[in-house]
């Protein structure tokens, strides 16, 4: 898949669940190169974003939080916190489930220059059915699981 396609498929998704983003120039360093948050949106400076399957990662950490947190949002998401590093966990599980509704593959957005030299890893447990992360996002009510115990997604933001 092209990157324009992947590119796409995130906005669309993206914007279907009701996270704004806009593109414009970006002042100063990212956390995540050509995307940042700003009271919500994502914002992204299509010219410095390296990997586009990080649409789904800043989103994810965007429909984590509590809607009354969400608009207050901006820049790094999770601070370098014990509890955002818990949330990290839950936006790992919450992107995998992004990219396989969006139709986005999983090397676009667990790519090797991320997520601590782990992609290979986490790819490999998300298409073997072993959700990282998945407890935070039943107990958040994004994710139940159905009768035969696979989890599916019932609300893209946390409400």
């Amino acid at each position: 898949m092209k990157r324009e396609e992947v590119i796409d498929r995130c906005y669309a998704f993206i914007r279907s669940i009701g996270i704004e983003i806009e593109e414009r120039a970006i002042d100063g360093q990212t956390f995540v190169p050509g995307i940042t948050i700003s009271e919500g949106r994502l914002i992204v400076e299509p010219g410095k974003m390296k990997f586009p399957g990080d649409l789904l990662h800043e989103a994810g950490h965007i429909a984590l939080m509590l809607p009354s947190e969400r608009q207050n949002m901006n820049g790094d998401a999770t601070g370098g916190g014990i509890e955002a590093e818990g949330y990290e966990m839950g936006v790992l599980v919450w992107s995998f489930f992004a990219a396989e509704y969006a139709g986005v593959p999983l090397e676009f957005v667990f790519h090797p220059d991320g997520y601590k030299g782990d992609s290979a890893w986490l790819i490999e447990n998300f298409t073997n059915r072993k959700y990282i992360g998945l407890p935070l996002l039943e107990w958040m009510k994004i994710v139940r699981r159905t009768e035969n115990g696979e989890p599916e997604v019932i609300s893209w933001l946390r409400n």
